[in-house]
């Protein structure tokens, strides 16, 4: 793949990856600023605080479909390769975004959608190992931290090497931005599902 071909993916992955769904669509409905609302995340949990589920579902199928239109539209336009690199750019999209100072989202929902048009059966596996563990432990930061450390493990065992090869790092950056969550889950202050703290 030539180098102007994967800068124009990672382009076109990373502008994907930053539209800030959650701040949208918050504001188009006279909402506050989400940056000033519980977390101040922009995703979908904290969408929820403002008390709108609708708006929350909205802003989560936003953030995964934008992983996903991300890397189908590079895939179709200039193969495989392209799709990785496009994954790559809207994951750091959604992570920093430029528009928003480089303060974005945790990432879950975008690596679900990444997944979703890389490998939609890993994408399954994802959701259901976030399921058990959220339904066992309460906790969707930890369900979010043990399906991601799970994904790249699942790629190498269905033999997808170049695939799992991007997800570990990906997964890598998905526990750096829960880290406060996990600090909390080691002191035993996470808030567990349904509790209504900090995600």
């Amino acid at each position: 793949m030539s180098l102007p071909v994967t800068a124009a993916a990672f382009v076109f992955g990373y502008l994907c990856g930053s539209i800030p769904f959650g701040i949208l669509l918050t504001r188009l409905t006279g909402g506050p600023d989400l940056r000033s609302v519980g977390s101040g995340n922009i995703g979908a949990t904290n969408v929820l605080r403002t008390g709108h589920k609708g708006l929350a579902a909205a802003t989560l199928l936003g953030d995964m479909l934008k992983g996903t239109v991300a890397v189908v539209v590079a895939q179709r336009f200039a193969g495989a390769d392209a799709a990785l690199v496009a994954a790559l750019g809207a994951f750091l999209g959604h992570l920093f975004p430029v528009w928003l100072k480089f303060k974005g989202g945790k990432g879950v929902a975008t690596y679900i959608g990444l997944l979703l048009g890389l490998v939609w059966p890993v994408a399954l596996a994802f959701c259901a190992i976030w399921l058990v563990v959220a339904f066992v432990f309460r906790h969707s930061s930890l369900a979010a931290l043990v399906a991601s450390a799970a994904t790249p493990v699942i790629l190498g065992w269905l033999g997808d090497f170049w695939l799992a090869g991007l997800f570990l790092p990906l997964s890598v950056l998905l526990w750096f931005m829960h880290r406060a969550n996990i600090a909390r889950l080691l002191n035993g202050t996470e808030s567990k599902i349904g509790g209504g703290a900090k995600t």
